[in-house]
């Protein structure tokens, strides 16, 4: 290096640093890149996304080039530093002119090399990697050799550790997915997020937390007039009624909207093609989460089912419906928040809910941090926490939230109303 002038090593200096910069942004560009968007760039064909993922289908492969590209350059720059040192500050002493030289070069490299060009990369590294990949992926051919040798030494050391790579690192599990799905922020409508997370839970829930309750079944008892029959079946706004027998318990079936429509266009319609029109029940075990239950109705195609106890008495009614609205929501109040058929929002912000109001529906629509694996209704939540039947007008404090007992008639809480405003206020202000 002594024939060359000290501005041309200056030079070379400088296009070193770069090409350090270069291999530094590389390597955090590559390693922050979202992996599930580039799996998706890649089943779209695009070029530059399945070249970078073909380096990073052998990360140690690319972390060895980078790193050996990077440490050749930096050494060369380091001998270059040292002369360009000497030629400078060479008169102050050999110890002097290296702790210049030395301090320099590693506050060069530090904010020009390392610092600045890695922030850049981990900003934008679609921006960064992406272009890099293009020189990447010859520079592998090249240095093939010494990247494999290099890999077999490593992977050696990792072995005498017994240290053996992850496959399952870049695989999400639920509460991570939910954590995603959560942080989408604009890019996905929070209509979509809260029904993506709604999906996420369904294992977590079971039939009987979503079903319509023994004691709120609608159906035809058979062995009513058939006037009143008659009557009930043109009148119903469902579309699907359960015929039974004096009891829910002494169920027969179920008949179909469409399947009436078709009966009383024929001229004999009576209780016997009515019962002949029945379709066959089925019995599912409460505690099934919803998508198992989920799978059953589409693999087994039915929409109806009667939920039963360890003893097989009936308990409940589920439809495909109810589990539809477990996900996207209720279709008929979700127009007019703060009116629902099980509570009323008031004028001082308060509201009025009924006894048998889904614990879980009032978690949910409402964001109210209450117990949602216990008793399934409020009233069944103020009789657990109470363990007595309270008098109307007894004012309760019920998991923070301040509650009046309104109406309790037949050994039953009839109606609440709770004070969710003054509980937010309470918790703000600790």
């Amino acid at each position: 290096m002594d024939d060359i002038s000290t501005g041309t090593l200056l030079i070379f200096l400088g296009v070193l640093v770069l090409i350090s910069a270069f291999f530094s942004s590389s390597e955090t560009g590559m390693m922050s890149l979202n992996k599930y968007r580039l799996r998706h760039l890649v089943t779209q064909k695009n070029r530059n996304a399945m070249r970078v993922h073909n380096l990073l289908s052998r990360p140690d492969r690319l972390i060895g080039l980078i790193l050996i590209g990077n440490n050749l350059v930096n050494i060369l720059a380091a001998s270059i530093a040292t002369t360009i040192g000497m030629r400078l500050f060479g008169h102050l002493g050999l110890g002097v002119a290296t702790a210049i030289t030395t301090v320099a070069l590693t506050t060069i490299i530090l904010i020009f090399a390392e610092v600045t060009p890695k922030t850049l990369a981990a900003w934008f590294p679609e921006r960064i990697a992406y272009p890099a990949a293009i020189i990447l992926k010859p520079l592998m051919w090249v240095f093939y050799p010494f990247v494999l040798g290099l890999n077999a030494i490593t992977n050696g050391i990792l072995k005498l550790f017994r240290v053996k790579p992850d496959d399952n690192g870049q695989v999400l599990n639920q509460e991570e997915l939910r954590t995603v799905v959560n942080e989408a922020g604009t890019m996905i409508p929070r209509q979509h997020q809260d029904m993506l997370l709604s999906i996420l839970d369904l294992e977590k829930v079971a039939v009987e937390d979503v079903m319509v309750p023994r004691n709120e079944i609608l159906g035809i008892d058979i062995n009513d007039e058939w006037a009143d029959i008659v009557k009930q079946l043109y009148g119903t706004k469902h579309t699907r009624l359960l015929l039974y027998r004096d009891t829910v318990d002494d169920a027969v079936g179920y008949i179909h909207a469409r399947d009436v429509l078709r009966l009383t266009s024929k001229k004999k319609f009576s209780k016997d093609t009515l019962l002949r029109a029945a379709k066959k029940l089925v019995f599912v075990p409460e505690g099934t989460p919803l998508n198992t239950q989920l799978l059953h109705f589409q693999r087994k195609n039915y929409r109806f089912a009667l939920v039963v106890d360890e003893y097989g008495d009936i308990q409940g009614l589920l439809t495909l419906e109810d589990i539809l609205v477990e996900i996207v929501g209720d279709f008929e109040n979700r127009a007019q928040p703060g009116r629902h058929e099980d509570y009323r929002r008031q004028v001082d912000n308060s509201y009025l809910v009924e006894g048998s109001a889904n614990v879980r529906d009032l978690a949910k629509d409402l964001g109210w941090k209450l117990p949602i694996d216990g008793p399934r209704t409020i009233n069944g939540l103020i009789l657990e926490y109470l363990e007595e039947i309270p008098q109307p007008n007894v004012s309760i404090k019920l998991y923070g939230y301040p509650v009046d007992i309104v109406e309790v008639t037949d050994n039953a809480i009839k109606q609440v109303r709770v004070h969710a405003q003054l509980y937010k206020k309470m918790k703000s202000s600790k």
